[in-house]
């Protein structure tokens, strides 16, 4: 006769046994929507290794490679498979809407979505079958199991940047990481406060205790990590928000194995995901010599020597200039320059640019113009004079998502140094095609590069580079057409010479410009617009062929062109051959 059993609304609720079953089903979730998101992108990441940009730059920028022999066949695009694109359309077209994005949350559908399940996912966990108030450690558990989720979509070589395909570096990965540590402080102060009030219930001391010490520390760390992690603090005071994010998540690593000893199996997966990304940056880093010329008191063009190859058109490296006392500090900037064996520029190289908006950028406008003003002194004053230094260059990363090649229209849109993105990737697709003969079947036809800038005068900070990529585009089977809106009237005669192009004051609408690109129609000018140059050269294609857009620069600007493209409708999608889009946000 079988022991009887006792009836489980009578058993004793044992969290050590059933809380850490809720672990691994909230850990099975997650791991699941990883899988997804990889399976979705299994074609972008098999395309992109076809084309050798899955993991281009994965051991950093080379530098010996030199020039190779680019030739100039002036190619016609191949054809294209309608019902191919009409499929890609329509597919682009399904997604389309998530791409809208509100104003405020710096997020768009797509990730409210996705962050909105994963908070869902972690309150089930933590509610279902809990008795939360009288024993509210399910919430703990679940607040350890975090912590693979913040390192893996943390570290700036994560294994998922891979798998997603190209242009889907840390910086597109960090809301997750942002929404991981939140809802592990969620979970921290919900198991945190339900111990305190039951200690207080029943007359316990809540400072003492190792066990109830070490939770208190870890609470009051996990508290100063979310509220310094913040977009305002991390905007205004970045190099001490970067300070104590390290400091304190190292000491929360060491107050909660003390506090559990449940803490030490879900502490390994974040060791080695850092390991693996510290391991592949010393195989990324650089050290190199490097020239800096300032453009104005705004702009500092910085070109490091002997680097050929290793990146791809709009990724960025993490740069750590030796100059003053600012060794230490390491701050992103787009490559705005394609590799030289197809660049376009009459001096092709290494290019970064760097515009004066905070204590570093200044700084560093400030050496550069000093030490020209110095060598101008010291040397013949026609002479070239450029600051030189030494640099540290970790990465590439990032990059975009959107391979333009495979697109007949292309229409790249900056705001301000967003050009820096837009410019590569100009600087890439006109010498895939002119200079490389459309080697890996280049569709693109047909170019619009839009820069929204303040004043006239900041042209000049990349006119010489426009006019040498313009000049290869012209007389090609590429038609190349340039706009620049000015938002003030200032200093109007500073404006160069670059062929094919309008400027023209007035703010344009990011909606208007793509309505007019898919659809060629010409509007007429705005009244308030003052028309300073154009070239007539244009050249009708028929649409079907697919439109990638690229925008670049503020929040305002991003968001824009994100809500431009997802109010499209399907039938136009399906019928331009669908339309691919890429954001690159300059804020933190």
């Amino acid at each position: 006769m079988a022991a009887p059993v006792v009836p489980s609304s009578l058993q004793i609720y044992n969290s050590y046994v059933e809380d850490p079953k809720w672990q691994i089903k909230f850990t099975i979730i997650w791991c699941s929507g990883v899988a997804l998101a990889v399976a979705v992108s299994v074609p972008s990441l098999i395309l992109g290794l076809r084309h050798g940009r899955s993991l281009k730059g994965i051991v950093g920028i080379s530098e010996t490679n030199g020039y190779r022999s680019a030739h100039s066949d002036d190619k016609e695009p191949p054809p294209t498979s309608r019902r191919g694109r009409r499929l890609v359309g329509a597919w682009n077209a399904l997604i389309s809407p998530t791409y809208w994005s509100p104003p405020w949350l710096g997020l768009n559908l797509g990730q409210i979505i996705v962050l909105s399940a994963y908070l869902t996912a972690v309150l089930v966990c933590i509610i279902k079958d809990a008795p939360l108030i009288s024993n509210p450690n399910r919430a703990g558990f679940l607040a350890l199991a975090q912590f693979p989720v913040v390192f893996l979509f943390a570290t700036k070589n994560s294994i998922l940047s891979l798998l997603l395909g190209p242009g889907n570096g840390y910086e597109k990965l960090n809301f997750m990481h942002r929404m991981a540590g939140r809802a592990m402080f969620l979970a921290g102060c919900i198991h945190g406060s339900l111990w305190i009030r039951n200690h207080l219930q029943y007359g316990l001391s809540i400072l003492g205790p190792q066990k109830e010490t070490s939770g208190v520390a870890s609470l009051a760390l996990l508290c100063i990590i979310v509220l310094t992690s913040l977009r305002p603090v991390r905007r205004l005071f970045y190099e001490y928000f970067f300070v104590i994010h390290i400091l304190t998540y190292v000491a929360f690593f060491v107050t909660i194995c003390y506090h559990t000893i449940y803490a030490s199996p879900w502490i390994f997966p974040p060791l080695a995901f850092y390991g693996a990304d510290v391991l592949l940056r010393l195989f990324r880093y650089r050290i190199k010599d490097a020239t800096l010329t300032a453009q104005d008191a705004h702009m500092t063009l910085i070109r490091v020597h002997n680097c050929d190859d290793g990146w791809l058109a709009g990724q960025h490296v993490r740069l750590r200039v030796f100059f003053s006392n600012r060794v230490f500090e390491s701050h992103a900037l787009t490559i705005l320059s394609a590799p030289s064996s197809h660049s376009c520029l009459s001096s092709p190289g290494f290019l970064l640019a760097a515009r004066s908006d905070g204590d570093w950028t200044r700084a560093l406008n400030n050496y550069t113009r000093k030490e020209q003003e110095r060598l101008q002194i010291n040397e013949k004053p026609e002479s070239d004079s450029a600051a030189f230094v030494q640099v540290m260059l970790d990465g590439p990363y990032g990059g975009s998502s959107v391979d333009l090649g495979l697109y007949e229209s292309v229409l790249l849109i900056a705001g301000g140094s967003g050009v820096t993105f837009t410019l590569g990737l100009l600087d890439d697709i006109i010498g895939r095609c002119v200079k490389l003969g459309r080697s890996q079947g280049e569709r693109t036809r047909r170019i619009k590069f839009t820069w929204c800038i303040r004043s006239f005068g900041q042209i000049e900070w990349f006119a010489p580079m426009l006019i040498d990529i313009a000049t290869a585009a012209s007389n090609s089977t590429i038609d190349l057409h340039i706009s620049i809106f000015v938002t003030c009237l200032c200093n109007p005669e500073a404006v160069p010479h670059i062929p094919n192009s309008i400027v023209t004051l007035s703010r344009p609408s990011v909606q208007n410009l793509l309505k007019d690109f898919i659809s060629l129609s010409q509007t007429p000018e705005n009244e308030d617009s003052v028309e300073i140059r154009f070239d007539e050269s244009q050249k009708l294609h028929s649409l079907g062929g697919g439109v990638a857009v690229c925008a670049s620069g503020p929040e305002s600007l991003t968001r824009e062109a994100q809500n431009a493209v997802a109010r499209l409708g399907l039938t136009m999608s399906m019928d331009v051959g669908g339309i691919a889009l890429h954001t690159e946000l300059f804020a933190l």
